[in-house]
């Protein structure tokens, strides 16, 4: 029993701050250096192409050709708040909402498939 408690008392360390200070940052800083580089290239590029969108949505009048997230290409004929008249055709007007637009469109863009 006493050789035990004396290879015990060996192996403790002695005085308490021996190597533990500098392996919180080393336990951390690969951490930190991940999140930087997740940050850099996922999320920062992100949050520029959504303000990007947002400034196209805010721009957008009367007479703009759009392209929404269902496929439906229409002409923009009036502008509320949120709402857009859009005309799909000449008998043909709908209400839909601003956030659904995918694209301003030239007056002679074409759209591919694969595109939209």
């Amino acid at each position: 029993m006493n050789i035990a408690m004396t290879s015990l008392a060996m192996a403790a360390p002695q005085g308490g701050s021996g190597g533990g200070g500098g392996g919180m940052l080393g336990m951390f800083l690969p951490m930190i250096f991940i999140f930087a580089i997740f940050y850099f290239m996922m999320i920062r590029p992100q949050q520029r192409k959504e303000k990007e969108r947002r400034a196209m949505i805010d721009a957008l009048k009367s007479g703009d050709r759009v392209l929404f997230g269902g496929g439906i290409i229409g002409i923009v004929a009036g502008v509320k708040d949120n709402i857009l008249t859009v005309k799909v055709s000449n008998t043909v007007t709908l209400e839909i909402l601003r956030g659904a637009v995918t694209r301003v469109l030239g007056k002679d863009d074409k759209i591919d498939s694969e595109v939209a």
